[in-house]
């Protein structure tokens, strides 16, 4: 249905600056960017955030370091290089333009927020 699709799109096109969001406040692990993300209610599974840190990896955005775990093998832990700050800086400037522009579509029409969940 093109409900499912263009919210699907909409999730996929926020998912990567929501990632470096989250990095941005400091170390952490993928299985913890998950937890931050279903928090948020922007729900992702091990399958579609894997791919991503490679690809944010590999473009110079992310730099990991392994860390010994009591729990079981060495993890992976994420933060922001030089240029993932920079990138994210302009990804908050990109959306405060997208979030203006939509409030302004919008215009008047009154949308309910989404109640959290008891």
């Amino acid at each position: 249905m093109i409900v499912e699709n263009t919210q699907t799109q909409m999730r996929k096109g926020i998912l990567e600056y929501c990632i470096l969001s989250i990095i941005s406040r400091g170390e952490i692990y993928a299985s913890d960017i998950i937890s931050e993300l279903t928090k948020a209610r922007l729900i992702v599974v091990e399958g579609t955030i894997y791919p991503l840190l490679t690809r944010l990896k590999n473009n110079g955005l992310l730099i990991y370091n392994w860390q010994e775990s009591t729990s079981g093998p060495p993890r992976k832990y994420y933060t922001l290089s030089p240029a993932g700050h920079e990138v994210l800086k302009r990804l908050d400037t990109t959306w405060i333009e997208l979030s203006y522009a939509v409030e302004v579509s919008l215009n008047d029409r009154i949308i309910e927020p989404i109640k959290e969940k008891s």
